[in-house]
């Protein structure tokens, strides 16, 4: 049985539903590509470090190597990018040295503490505490994986 008929009078760019899977919202896809707003892109392409990276001398890639993250959709493998110019708040994902080693997690921060909060539950939250070497290094902008 066939989910998508092939309209012969639209030709291939135009794709309609078999009509026994229609509905109001969905009656035909275009099978074109993007639309009109790819237009601007057509002549010069698209260039990923514009599109990106804001602050170029800030900003650094780093590849995961844990699942502390995974609810946020950071993933083992994943390319992170992170921008050191701005401004760590809570509820941020950041880059952290803590006691030298690099984690990233979900920051958390009150009046006098700061909280470092995974999120995978086989994963403890993690209290900085006030003698340990504690450091934000940056924050992450976006999570590159494959599909």
């Amino acid at each position: 049985m066939s989910f998508i008929d092939t309209d012969p009078n639209e030709g291939m760019a135009t794709q309609q539903i078999n009509k026994k899977f229609q509905s109001a919202q969905i009656i035909q896809a275009n099978a074109t590509g993007f639309g009109a707003a790819s237009d601007d892109f057509m002549e010069r392409g698209i260039d990923l470090n514009e599109q990106l990276i804001r602050n170029k001398p800030a900003t650094f890639f780093f590849r995961v190597n844990s699942d502390a993250m995974l609810g946020a959709g950071i993933h083992v493998g994943d390319i992170l990018i992170v921008d050191r110019s701005l401004t760590p708040s809570s509820g941020k994902v950041v880059v952290a040295v803590l006691n030298g080693e690099f984690l990233v997690r979900r920051l958390h921060m009150q009046e006098h503490s700061i909280s470092l909060i995974p999120e995978n539950k086989r994963y403890g939250t993690i209290q900085v505490a006030q003698l340990e070497q504690y450091s934000t290094w940056g924050v992450v902008n976006f999570v590159i994986h494959s599909l």
